[in-house]
């Protein structure tokens, strides 16, 4: 069975930071796009950042640009979003997910097959 388990998450103060991880077990996504998304309450699901199989490319949403950092460890199986300078519009559930197909960057949830439960990270003013 393939999971994927989110932690990291927690309260902040604005400019704060965080690193959010994420493990998986069940298979190897050595070779997979591994992705973050977050949604807020009331909001879509939205693109967060990506990154390649290589770690040769990423990608990130405009929002979060210069203030977060998408790696990876595949020998760990795991993925990692470092999330610094964290304002309160970042406050969200925060979900791992992995597109074991696209050989590049994805921003489209659809593309992604397997998903964590989310970790709540909550930013105060």
């Amino acid at each position: 069975q393939v999971q994927l388990v989110e932690s990291g998450g927690g309260l902040v103060q604005a400019g704060g930071s965080l690193r959010l991880s994420c493990v998986a077990s069940g298979r190897s996504f050595s070779s997979a796009t591994m992705g973050w998304f977050r949604q807020a309450p009331g909001k879509e699901r939205e693109f967060v950042a990506a990154i390649s199989w290589s770690s040769d490319s990423t990608d990130y949403a405009d929002s979060v640009k210069g203030r977060f950092t998408i790696s990876r460890d595949n020998a760990k199986n795991t993925w990692y979003l470092q999330m610094n300078w964290l304002e309160p519009e970042d406050t969200a559930v925060y979900f791992c997910a992995a597109d074991p197909v696209s050989f590049y960057v994805e921003r489209l949830k659809e593309k992604y097959d397997y998903w964590g439960q989310g970790t709540q990270v909550t930013v105060s003013s």
